[in-house]
């Protein structure tokens, strides 16, 4: 069990990324969605002990990871949003030379730990090959090869999916799925489907805050009934928006399907959909935002 409690964090030019964060995160796959600028990664580089809050704590299982920072890279596997590899270094190379860096240092045991990985994450057909060269895919394939080095029971992806194709993404979040049976595993993302897909438990972040915790489904429990659609012309948007408690808009066929949070019709021509996730997302986004600048106001 990974507890953060009341995680806050600041950087130096007054910036407060995160705001007294609490969570229990269990076994399994676990999804932190929120927008571009929620805090999401700043919260993953503190549990990844790369930077340490301003305040709070931090505990997995009997570990102090403020204090004893060492003990949990000894059981961790993270792969960051972006990261850097060696020019004209092989698959193989580079990761054996990472097994190197993370403790597995007899000859035999690190072979069959690279051999292992590589055929884990189908890559060892390129196993010759320069990671510079791999596609986003195979980059990201490989970015956790190297996050499972030394069998982790916490592991950290930060953003995985993003600017995948639709076919690698797929690919990808077999991969961790199948991982995320036994470990705790956090997805960090903006990208909805991924936690609808893959997540047994979730968090939404928001301006820093956590601010909706539980399980996809539960969750969806506050919103179900109450979303309509409507398609509507692209002139009408703005009137729709001040009328009423539009969450989410997308083109359809030229014009704008509008969807609308509401415990009634809010009129004709709305029909009732099924709330799924990437509706409480925006429910949750919009009634945050909406709360922040009456408080601005």
């Amino acid at each position: 069990m990974l507890t953060l409690t009341g995680v806050t964090h600041v950087y130096p030019n007054g910036t407060r990324a995160l705001d007294d964060a609490t969570l229990e995160i269990p076994n399994g796959m676990f999804g932190l969605l929120g927008p571009n600028g929620a805090g999401k990664s700043t919260l993953m580089r503190c549990i990844a002990t790369l930077q340490t809050p301003s305040q709070g704590s931090i505990r997995f299982g009997d570990i102090d990871v403020v204090k004893e920072p060492e003990r949990l890279r000894e059981t961790l596997g993270y792969l960051p949003q972006d990261f850097g590899v060696y020019p004209r270094v092989s698959a193989w190379d580079l990761l054996d030379h990472l097994a190197v860096l993370k403790g597995v240092a007899g000859k035999g045991e690190r072979k069959q730990t690279v051999e292992t990985l590589l055929q884990q994450v189908n890559l060892w057909d390129v196993r010759k090959k320069a990671v510079a060269g791999f596609s986003g895919g195979m980059r990201q394939r490989f970015g956790i090869a190297q996050a499972l080095i030394g069998n982790p029971h916490l592991i950290i992806v930060d953003e995985p999916t993003a600017g995948l194709d639709p076919e690698e993404r797929n690919r990808f979040n077999n991969l961790l799925a199948e991982i995320g049976e036994n470990v705790v595993v956090i997805l960090s993302t903006h990208i909805v489907d991924d936690v609808t897909d893959l997540c047994e438990n979730m968090a939404i972040i928001v301006g820093g805050r956590i601010v909706r915790v539980g399980r996809p489904q539960d969750l969806l429990g506050a919103i179900r009934g109450r979303i309509w659609k409507c398609v509507i012309g692209k002139a009408e948007v703005e009137a729709a928006r001040a009328a009423m408690d539009v969450i989410s808009t997308r083109l359809r066929g030229g014009r704008t399907e509008i969807h609308v949070a509401a415990d009634n019709s809010p009129g004709a021509g709305f029909e009732p959909v099924e709330a799924s996730l990437e509706d409480l997302y925006f429910a949750t986004l919009t009634g945050h935002r909406r709360t922040a600048a009456g408080a601005a106001a």
